[in-house]
């Protein structure tokens, strides 16, 4: 059969390719005729022939990923795809795009990550010369860094399986930003970033995640070099979490760890170029006393707190802050005023001016549509200021400076509308499309909602929850994945389970997140009780997983600072926060979580939310009516006849 190149046109042309008897049919293990697919496609087409922006969500099981990339590669147009996680960015680059590149084998690709994943070789070298390896691990390890860097083409962290994610070594060798110097490099015409950014320049696709496009879209925006080549079409996908990606980009973060992470920088440069300075040592010695002074001042105790009382506490410590900035302005004049200076010397000083005025303007500006907080996690202390509405930002910086834009995701709709999603990100004058997905959901999943539970927020809930998850977790015999909103209520109700059944129980923290879910698909019966970060991106086909249960509604908690501002102005504005913010952002999280159960034609089995004000509320039907046409039950022994069946 004659493969569709980009010249063929229309809609036949795409039917060639995800029609019966078209090129998937014949050249894909797993095809199977989804026209939900083909109207993907032909919609991503139009967008791009039109210039036009597009909406499109795209049940599970739909083929997005295909139906997207397929217009792209015919559209001879130069278009980043932006992706949530890197996971789905390398299954982009190294399984999707080569099997498509049998049909467009012309076609250039690269994949971008952040900095921070790839090697510095001039960092490496300067390692060898002058050597601060710590312990016997790092010893053995250096050795084969330098054998991988005569032969890998990327230098890309990804390629080293041996090499531990808690790596301190690769610290001191990645070609993050804050100490590259450039042209001015000796292996600048080798650096790896350098290759990168050439390799894209003669790319028409180029994989990023959302994290490196939104360093982009702010650094392009205070007016450095730009991280990527210019482009004229973009695709996001997993777009619902593009606001909190933006949102983190857009503001401005301080912590102690950046300090530390600068005297640091500051003394192995010294050590690495043979520097005898004396005067900028005591300055790094005195910088490290100022901040630990200072952050000392925030309490103790571990969580998110909003920081509006700033006045009052500069009014108290005016002192310890003036002193920090003042070490911080003293390491720079002590920097400057080394004679000869390379160029690493000209990046400390500079880092040393940025991050004083990033503390002015965190605890001194007053700017408009900004909250500012503070967080402490483990042994960080992190003060923030952060847009609370990025629509405007988006609206200015991305869509209307991008001729077409596609944002697509299994859940981007509330209520059958994007008006949420269109609110949030600053989107007008876009295409939409919903396709259903092509699973047969009355038949394969069915919903359960007790009634029998007290609300959530009463204090005997993880009790009786608990006994709701056993009697759950025997119909099912196990297989199942068991969220919550809360570590504190996963701990409790997790304790309470544990020696009431003889399922092996795993839980979020016990390991990491990858080895974990490896454990869960590799053991029967096995049952993950998980937060937040199992409610999306997670992908275990099979009866492996026969059902997951989600404790609660999971709205954002409302004394967030980020979140209790963006209450506060949509209110303000005349708008109910609650309907407009809260319930939709909820929707969509939940639809996530229930994403994670029917991944294939043949999964089977149960989703159940032990929240009744889902049934209760009058705001309940909004999720019922976002989610999938699941069959509905608010008996247990439904469950049990159903996991029978």
């Amino acid at each position: 059969m004659t493969t569709p190149s980009k010249k063929t046109t229309g809609q036949a042309a795409l039917e060639k390719v995800f029609g019966p008897g078209g090129w998937l049919a014949h050249h894909h293990p797993n095809y199977e005729y989804r026209p939900g697919q083909l109207e993907m496609a032909e919609s991503v087409e139009a967008a791009l022939e039109n210039r036009q922006h597009l909406i499109v969500e795209a049940g599970t099981g739909t083929g997005k990923t295909l139906a997207y990339l397929v217009p792209l590669m015919r559209s001879g147009r130069r278009v980043v795809i932006s992706t949530g996680t890197k996971n789905l960015q390398e299954q982009l680059f190294y399984k999707d795009l080569p099997f498509l590149k049998k049909l467009f084998p012309e076609l250039r690709v690269t994949l971008m990550k952040g900095r921070q994943n790839y090697l510095c070789r001039q960092k490496l070298y300067d390692l060898e010369k002058q050597p601060a390896l710590s312990g016997m691990e790092e010893v053995k390890q250096y050795p084969k860094l330098r054998e991988w860097e005569g032969r890998t083409k990327t230098g890309d962290r990804a390629e080293l399986g041996w090499l531990p994610d808690s790596s301190e070594l690769w610290k001191h060798i990645d070609a993050r930003r804050e100490t590259c110097t450039g042209q001015k490099c000796a292996q600048f015409e080798r650096c790896f970033i350098t290759w990168m950014h050439q390799r894209a320049a003669e790319s028409d696709l180029i994989i990023v995640n959302h994290h490196l496009f939104f360093a982009d879209l702010a650094l392009r925006e205070r007016e450095y070099a730009a991280l990527l080549p210019d482009y004229s079409a973009l695709v996001f996908d997993e777009a619902h979490e593009m606001e909190d990606v933006a949102t983190q980009y857009f503001g401005l973060q301080v912590s102690n760890f950046r300090v530390e992470e600068l005297a640091r920088d500051t003394e192995a440069t010294l050590r690495m170029k043979g520097l005898k300075c004396p005067e900028v040592l005591a300055a790094v010695g005195e910088l490290r006393r100022r901040a630990d002074l200072f952050f000392e001042l925030f309490p103790g105790t571990e969580g998110r707190t909003n920081f509006d009382n700033r006045d009052s506490f500069l009014e108290v410590h005016r002192g310890a802050y003036t002193s920090l900035t003042n070490a911080l302005l003293r390491l720079q004049t002590e920097l400057s005023r080394l004679p000869d200076r390379p160029e690493e010397i000209h990046n400390l000083e500079r880092r040393a001016t940025e991050l004083r005025q990033a503390f002015e303007l965190v605890l001194e500006s007053q700017a408009r549509n900004t909250v500012y907080w503070w967080e402490r996690r483990g042994r960080g202390v992190f003060v923030e200021a952060t847009p609370i509405d990025v629509s405007t930002l988006l609206r200015a910086r991305l869509f209307e400076q991008v001729e077409t834009v596609i944002l697509t995701s299994a859940t981007l709709a509330v209520g059958g509308t994007f008006d949420f999603l269109k609110r949030r990100l600053g989107v007008q004058n876009a295409k939409e499309r919903i396709l259903n997905s092509h699973f047969d959901y009355p038949r394969q999943a069915l919903l359960y909602t007790p009634l029998h539970l007290p609300d959530p927020r009463e204090p005997h809930f993880a009790r009786q929850a608990a006994e709701e998850v056993v009697q759950l977790l025997k119909a099912t015999r196990g297989r199942a994945f068991v969220l919550f909103t809360s570590y504190v209520q996963m701990r409790e109700v997790y304790e309470r389970v544990r020696p009431r059944l003889r399922f092996p129980l795993l839980i979020q923290g016990s390991m990491p997140r990858t080895e974990l879910l490896d454990r869960f698909r590799a053991t029967p019966h096995a049952v993950l009780f998980g937060t937040s970060s199992f409610w999306q991106g997670v992908d275990v086909q099979g009866e492996q997983l026969s059902a997951v249960f989600i404790d609660r509604l999971p709205f954002a908690v409302p004394t967030d600072p980020v979140t209790a501002a963006r209450i506060r102005q949509i209110n303000e504005e005349g708008g109910n926060a609650f309907t407009d913010y809260q319930v939709p952002q909820a929707v969509i999280t939940l639809k996530q979580g229930f994403g994670r159960l029917i991944r294939s034609e043949s999964d089977r089995g149960v989703l159940a939310i032990l929240d009744h004000r889902m049934v209760r509320k009058p705001y309940g039907r909004v999720f019922f009516e976002s989610l999938p046409q699941y069959r509905q039950t608010n008996r247990l022994e439904d469950v049990k006849v159903f996991m029978r069946e």
